[in-house]
């Protein structure tokens, strides 16, 4: 009786085991998901190794509390500001989405120099590797973008200087920098257009950039620790070598890995939206300046006090050129750091000198860039 009552018991499970199976082929059937169980190398699920990931995961999290924001602001001169307070004060969760939007920009922004700095030191720019990276830098800087034009948003005073800088950059490019100045529509004025290109231009190209960048992950392979593209045999690609010597995990558990880092990121800046709110500075009053830019644009701060809003248009072509050059000038195939010397220490000149700018501008006073 009891062997009837357990065959009798089973019987629906399986049943219900069959249906979950067959909606899962035919899911699969469709989308190709179990496709994604290639192997990656097993140092793949290194945190090092996830940050572009992780940085995606924030972008979409900055998508979402932006489509909620969205709902409520108004790029208008004359209403911005007091649309930013009714979010603050007047909306469901509306304190907390914006100051969860404005640390996980901050994250996300740290996340992505993090993996340029991890990809610099490891050599994973070079051959066949040299156009992703190409698309990296131009995903950092579509980054500082967004960065900058959310700043603008707001309409506070460092909004208002941060508009001031635009547009004399502007001026300087002449012609192409038209678009970045009050001249170049009356009917439109320039907030709302950076809010356009906040939410729908920058949008697009970082789904672009996004898309391309992965696209060449994927083929090229995740980049092997340095040395073992020593041991590559002719047709075989350093990820191959990698997992031969260090064995392998699959593209859905290094996913899965991201996904777990990207809840973490998403906890810390839950965590600091709770505990500090995102800033809005005060009414905007035209004059002298009496704000600083955010941390990612400090380095640039003392070099503007030196030559001028020249700088701000001259020192990050300089930079992101330099960085441009990086897998054309080391042209070895090697990745070994006691190899790389001259353009590890290049590299980290580079990182020292910006973080010092950057420090030497937090801690000294405010100077006045503005006419």
């Amino acid at each position: 009786m009891a062997n009837a009552q357990g065959i009798i018991a089973e019987a629906p499970r399986s049943r219900a085991g069959k249906v979950m199976g067959g909606a899962w082929a035919w899911i699969d059937d469709r989308l190709g998901i179990s496709e994604l169980s290639y192997a990656v190398p097993a140092h793949a699920q290194s945190i090092w190794y996830m940050l572009g990931g992780i940085s995606a995961f924030g972008f979409i999290v900055l998508v979402l509390t932006g489509v909620y924001l969205a709902q409520f602001y108004d790029p208008a001169p004359t209403s911005a500001r007091d649309s930013v307070n009714y979010i603050v004060s007047s909306t469901t969760w509306g304190e907390f989405v914006r100051s969860l939007h404005f640390w996980m920009a901050n994250l996300v922004a740290a996340t992505v120099v993090l993996h340029m700095v991890r990809v610099f030191a490891t050599g994973a720019y070079k051959a066949p590797r040299e156009l992703n990276w190409l698309v990296g830098l131009a995903l950092f800087g579509t980054t500082l973008g967004f960065v900058f034009t959310g700043t603008v948003l707001k309409w506070d005073q460092e909004a208002w200087e941060a508009l001031q800088h635009n547009t004399d950059v502007g001026k300087l490019l002449g012609g192409p920098g038209g678009w970045f100045t009050d001249g170049f529509t009356r009917s439109v004025p320039i907030l709302a257009r950076l809010y356009v290109a906040h939410i729908v231009m920058l949008p697009a190209g970082l789904a672009g950039l996004l898309a391309l960048h992965f696209w060449l992950v994927k083929r090229h392979g995740i980049s092997s620790l340095p040395g073992h593209e020593e041991d590559l045999a002719p047709g075989e690609s350093d990820t191959t070598v990698a997992i031969r010597r260090e064995g392998a995990a699959t593209f859905l558990e290094h996913l899965r890995a991201i996904w777990g880092y990207g809840l973490l990121l998403l906890a810390l800046a839950a965590g600091a939206a709770l505990i500090m709110s995102a800033p809005l500075g005060p009414a905007i009053v035209r004059g002298p300046e009496i704000t600083k830019p955010a941390w990612m644009f400090l380095p640039l701060y003392p070099l503007e006090d030196i030559w001028g809003v020249k700088a701000l248009l001259y020192a990050p072509i300089v930079i992101f050129g330099l960085l441009a050059l990086a897998p054309f000038v080391d042209r070895s195939r090697f990745r070994r750091l006691r190899g790389r010397k001259l353009i590890l220490a290049m590299g980290l000149a580079l990182l020292a000198f910006l973080v010092a700018m950057g420090l030497y501008a937090y801690f000294s006073p405010t100077q006045s860039h503005l006419m």
